[in-house]
């Protein structure tokens, strides 16, 4: 009887060895904790579609920063919640120095200081019609007065602390308008994080309800975020991100755009990250409740994925339970 010479089960017959061939492994260095801040008294507020997370007053993002300092997560990125009514058709109160991402910022790293303060760059959260940007009569996000606006925001931020700006708006041109903004400002260490490949999703729905902009929102986003179909333009786009000034990009969502995430990171050879967003936690948790997945092994999983396509780093809902996980 002839034997195989290689028996790659071999290496797959006890924990110790598999720990020792393991090609990838993820570790809470490649984790930034995604949290959602509001401008409220209430310190924890429950995120109905999004088990397990809440929108956080100042004081519980001050909690937070220290948490992600003691587990050894690099970095936070943060999302506003604001008062409806602070909300207009311009989304005025995103320049606001004294607003909740402002007053946020400057706490959270007076905790922490070591932690870095990732925050998003898009009037979503600040309008009354729940889109990134300026609209005209007909509902169209208008490009070149929505960069100027997010030029200002995105100062507004650095000027209170916060070490990566992240424009999410997907407006054209915007990462060269912010870099030029931020070094005739003085702030030449400033990253920028471009989420140079943001698709048209259905996995964001439960970020908008967390946010507040779910039910204010009118129409689609279609005219300015990726159409899911396409490969070759993420390519075109991340390029003219990079050269237009960005040190890092996103991919999201995650889960469907692997290959993006491995294009990026193979082609282009920058920091790429990428997004596990709102609607894929929701799913793992919504599943993990009526016990048809484990969701501890299913989020270390997902992680080692997203590493394995490329990602420099993981923006995730679940960063504290997986960095106590990869221990």
């Amino acid at each position: 009887m002839a034997f195989p010479a290689n028996r790659p089960r071999r290496t797959r017959q006890a924990d110790w060895v598999r720990r020792l061939t393991r090609e990838t492994r993820p570790t809470a260095d490649d984790l930034i904790w995604s949290i959602i801040v509001h401008d409220g008294e209430q310190p924890r507020i429950p995120v109905q579609a999004m088990p397990g997370v809440d929108r956080l007053n100042i004081e519980e993002a001050v909690k937070t920063a220290k948490t992600a300092l003691d587990l050894g997560i690099p970095a936070i990125a943060m999302f506003p919640n604001i008062d409806p009514s602070k909300k207009d058709e311009t989304g005025t109160e995103a320049l606001n120095p004294n607003g909740l991402v402002p007053e946020a910022i400057r706490a959270m790293k007076a905790a922490a200081p070591e932690v870095g303060i990732i925050c998003d760059v898009a009037l979503d959260p600040f309008t009354s019609h729940g889109h990134d940007g300026l609209i005209d009569n007909d509902g169209y996000v208008l490009n070149d007065e929505t960069t100027e606006l997010l030029v200002k925001q995105a100062l507004v931020q650095a000027q209170a602390g916060a070490d990566v700006v992240a424009p999410s708006d997907m407006m054209d041109g915007r990462i060269g308008a912010i870099r030029s903004g931020l070094e005739h400002a003085g702030y030449t260490n400033t990253l920028i994080l471009s989420y140079a490949a943001k698709y048209v999703s259905a996995f964001y729905g439960p970020y908008r309800e967390a946010v507040g902009s779910a039910t204010a929102l009118k129409g689609d986003k279609k005219t300015y975020q990726m159409d899911f179909g396409n490969s070759e333009e993420a390519i075109r786009e991340t390029a003219l991100d990079i050269e237009e000034g960005a040190d890092m990009v996103m991919v999201k969502p995650g889960l469907p755009y692997l290959d993006i995430v491995q294009r990026i990171s193979n082609e282009l050879k920058v920091p790429t990250f990428v997004f596990h967003v709102s609607g894929e936690y929701a799913a793992i948790q919504a599943s993990a409740e009526r016990g048809w997945i484990d969701e501890e092994l299913a989020i270390v999983e997902i992680t080692s994925a997203f590493k394995r396509a490329g990602a420099s780093g993981i923006v995730t809902y679940n960063a504290d339970k997986l960095a106590k996980l990869l221990r």
